[in-house]
């Protein structure tokens, strides 16, 4: 496995955790609030072969409001 890929996968199944977790009724929202953006900010770079070849996530329609 890619040096990177074991972290990767890790975080991944750490942020759905805790999707699910913020749909628990009684759950800690600012648990929620405060960890979501903590683990999505460390994600490594994607391992090879997660998106394909020549992908530009820059890449795709204006939003409403901003400039072409």
């Amino acid at each position: 496995m890619c040096p990177d890929c074991e972290d990767f996968a890790r975080t991944v199944l750490l942020l759905g955790q805790l999707a699910l977790y913020a749909d628990v009724i009684g759950a800690d929202q600012d648990f929620v609030e405060a960890l979501g953006p903590s683990l999505a900010a460390s994600l490594p770079e994607p391992p090879p072969g997660v998106f394909p070849s020549g992908y530009d996530p820059e890449d795709g329609p204006d939003y409403p409001g901003t400039a072409s």
